[in-house]
């Protein structure tokens, strides 16, 4: 398995002294996350689940009061990108710099008062991979800022503000989850959350001590058939709700959904709806179970799930399939994609003692599939943004 996690604030500090000239005021991480459960539900008010991964995005920064954003990352193959904040306008091509650049233009548009910056950045976060890197990046911005600044703005409002960025700015119709994971997770637990009232509990999910893993699959790949489709399920799953005459399907009660999807002629948005309303249950068993302490429970939860996601949502595809499949065929406890689907990312709960053999033969089912190996790493839940020097 390969590993990766936190970038060093030592090191990122010494980038922004290289770029810039001068020591910055601070550092700050901001985690990529892994969804436990609860996919597409987001984008309906419903329920999800997930975890921050040690994987974070890093960033050295200090205030400027003349109008001036600097940003540069490790990442990209670009000097300093020089954007003045009077000028910041959504749906702009500024590239990966789009991402802090939001997260200026939407505390500004929110009244904040934020001048400039000089922002250096590095991130560990797979990219591509569904981990939720471009929302690492908007909310360790936005926690930076927030403390050069001094806004006192809470978490949970920088992870609004960071999506407003992400939604307005970029121009992903994105839900909550991904910026509310990265600001407002804690090691050990897995965040409930429900993003119609962006209420939240830390639940605890501490696999080592059950003797567990929960194994993080990057496909390493990305269909094209996914850029569009996020939009086009989520105008499905809003249909849907028009006709049923809900606001959201977070209003369609799992106990009512066979007559919700008897009130429903066209059978894609009725595919889309059931799996809203099962993926919402879904995550509230999930939350039952580990309640109760039954961690290796969920295992099967996550199979089920992959099999709504594949089948009703249809966001699934043959790597993601292969995953789910060889990992539970080798004893996997369960299985599922996780993220936007069409590529990226597959979770597989095992047991700790057998999270090598099951690895192992995800490996190999790749290699005889003719696919590109797969990236294998312990997602370990982790905490979320804050300082780190």
């Amino acid at each position: 398995m390969t590993g990766g996690g936190e970038t060093g604030g030592g090191a990122v500090a010494e980038g922004f002294r290289e770029l810039y000239g001068y020591a910055p005021q601070g550092v700050w991480a901001a985690p990529g996350r892994v969804n436990l459960i609860g996919e597409y539900t987001d984008v309906n008010d419903g329920f999800v689940m997930p975890l921050a991964l040690p994987h974070t995005a890093v960033a050295a920064v200090s205030r400027r009061d003349d109008g001036q954003l600097r940003v540069h990352s490790a990442d990209a193959d670009q000097g300093v990108i020089q954007l003045g904040v009077e000028a910041l306008e959504p749906l702009s091509d500024t590239g990966w710099a789009a991402y802090p650049a939001g997260v200026v233009w939407a505390l500004r548009e929110a009244g904040h008062r934020v001048g400039g910056a000089d922002i250096h950045l590095a991130s560990t976060v797979p990219t591509g991979a569904g981990l939720s890197s471009s929302a690492a990046l908007e909310v360790v911005t936005a926690l930076a800022l927030n403390d050069v600044y001094g806004l006192g703005l809470a978490p949970r409002e920088l992870a609004v503000l960071a999506q407003r960025a992400e939604n307005a700015f970029v121009g992903v119709p994105c839900g909550v989850m991904d910026q509310m994971a990265s600001a407002c997770c804690t090691e050990g637990h897995a965040l409930y959350l429900d993003t119609r009232d962006l209420t939240q509990r830390h639940v605890p999910f501490d696999l080592a001590a059950q003797g567990l893993q929960l194994l993080v699959v990057d496909t390493r790949v990305k269909h094209a058939l996914g850029d569009g489709a996020y939009a086009e399920r989520r105008a499905g799953c809003e249909a849907g709700a028009r006709a049923l005459g809900v606001r959201t399907l977070r209003e369609v009660e799992y106990a009512h959904l066979f007559d919700a999807l008897g009130r429903l002629a066209d059978e894609t948005v009725r595919s889309y709806v059931r799996h809203v309303v099962t993926d919402n249950h879904r995550v509230e068993r999930t939350v039952a179970l580990l309640d109760a302490g039954h961690v290796r429970a969920v295992g099967p939860v996550l199979t089920e799930g992959h099999t709504s996601l594949r089948d009703d949502l249809r966001v699934s595809c043959p790597e993601l399939d292969l995953v789910v499949s060889a990992a539970n065929a080798a004893g996997a406890l369960g299985a599922r994609m996780t993220g936007g689907g069409f590529g990226g990312s597959a979770i597989v709960l095992v047991e700790a003692a057998d999270a090598d053999t099951v690895t192992k033969a995800v490996g190999e089912a790749f290699a005889a599939a003719g696919y590109t190996a797969p990236r294998v790493f312990p997602a370990v839940p982790s905490a979320g943004a804050r300082r780190i020097g």
